[in-house]
């Protein structure tokens, strides 16, 4: 982990859930805040987080009406959506309302945090962000978009998620090949190939994968 170590707010209702995502995002090295309700959340946000997990629904109320209230305050925190409800109307409402990502309950927590590492990446300091839009597959940077194959959006989520970090190509094989069965890493060759022909020259997306001589491969941004 940075050494700045991350405060997320949980707004979730359920208690179980609520528990078990701040026991797991605490493991992660994060430190956690829950509200139960709409008002608690308000509050709590008033002292600044720097990433926020929402539940859909809050008893009476909607979780996408706090993440409209956030956007509409100009807070820029990344934001994932926890649903019950996971039709393709339920997550359009839930991004459209401004959320950065959504997650279909009941989920596992190794992919709450993956997305959530994603969307802190994503979030650039500089410039124009980098989104995805993982219905669509497309990648987005200003005014230049992508369209990616699922295979390339789960490779782009897998180095997001470690960039400046070097991963071997056994390392990215393990994480999205290995359950298929084989040993051919060189596919990862190809399609490290495959992304870097989408998504260059760097300063169209603000990243560029390189390739770290005797290692493996180095995700690292422009901005």
């Amino acid at each position: 982990m940075n050494d700045h170590r991350k405060n997320v707010l949980i707004v979730e209702d359920d208690e179980d859930i609520a528990a078990a995502v701040s026991r797991g995002l605490r493991r992660e090295g994060y430190m956690v805040s829950v509200a139960t309700d709409l008002p608690t959340a308000r509050a709590a946000l008033e002292h600044g987080y720097d990433a926020a997990i929402v539940d859909a629904m809050l008893g009476q109320d909607r979780g996408e009406d706090l993440i409209r209230e956030i956007r509409a305050a100009g807070m820029r925190l990344p934001i994932v959506m926890l649903s019950a409800l996971s039709g393709v109307e339920d997550r359009a409402r839930g991004l459209e309302a401004g959320a950065d990502d959504y997650v279909a309950k009941p989920f596992e927590f190794a992919e709450l945090v993956t997305r959530l590492r994603v969307q802190e990446n994503r979030r650039g300091t500089n410039g124009d962000e980098l989104t995805v839009d993982h219905d669509r597959r497309q990648v987005q940077r200003g005014v230049h978009t992508a369209t990616l194959t699922q295979r390339e959006l789960d490779l782009l989520d897998h180095l997001l998620v470690h960039a400046e970090q070097v991963l071997t190509r056994g390392e990215i094989f393990d994480a999205l090949w290995l359950q298929e069965g084989g040993s051919a890493e060189n596919v990862v060759d190809v399609y490290i190939g495959y992304l870097r022909r989408k998504l260059g020259p760097l300063d169209k997306f603000g990243i560029e994968i390189k390739t770290v001589r005797g290692r493996g491969f180095l995700l690292t941004r422009n901005g």
